[in-house]
């Protein structure tokens, strides 16, 4: 019988675009983006969504988020890992992360940047990604929740079940 895994995808939070940053790899969170992580992580503790493992991009605002997340989610949390493939990884980089991921671990945490993010939902998911008013499948701080019964290494074209897709903006505060 296979066994059952849970992925979930992150965007990072709102970022700064007018902190003075030298360059985007070092861009922190907004004011928002902060507040944002903090609801999330709530959000997915009230859902009993605990990742065993989270691989992250080293980015600053993506490490900033899992500090927000974590805060909430799992405060002891030691399963982090930054990967630095995943700053602005493409869909081939994160399904590369993705196969590292020891086979034991059946909830994992992805969090990164678009345009990959929205690639690998799309790849693993396709048929049921609803399209979304705005457009934007995976806008900052939302979360893609995802079904598979494939381990991390037989990532497939449609092999994940898109269970939900949660917007910060329609979090109760």
């Amino acid at each position: 019988m296979a066994i059952m895994r849970t992925l979930l995808i992150l965007r990072h939070a709102k970022s700064d675009w007018h902190a003075g940053a030298g360059n985007d790899f070092d861009r922190p969170l907004s004011r928002r983006g902060r507040h944002d992580g903090l609801r999330m992580g709530k959000w997915m503790q009230s859902r009993d969504l605990i990742p065993e493992a989270i691989i992250s991009s080293p980015a600053k605002r993506t490490r900033q988020t899992v500090k927000r997340i974590c805060q909430e989610l799992c405060p002891d949390m030691e399963n982090i890992i930054l990967d630095e493939s995943l700053y602005l990884a493409n869909l081939h980089d994160l399904l590369v992360a993705l196969r590292y991921c020891p086979d034991q671990v059946t909830t994992l945490l992805l969090i990164g940047h678009n345009p990959g993010l929205e690639e690998l939902l799309l790849y693993l998911a396709g048929k049921s990604v609803p399209e979304p008013a705005d457009g934007k499948l995976l806008p900052t701080a939302t979360l893609a929740e995802l079904r598979l019964e494939a381990g991390w290494n037989d990532l497939l074209p449609g092999s994940a079940h898109l269970v939900a897709i949660t917007r910060p903006k329609n979090l109760p505060d």
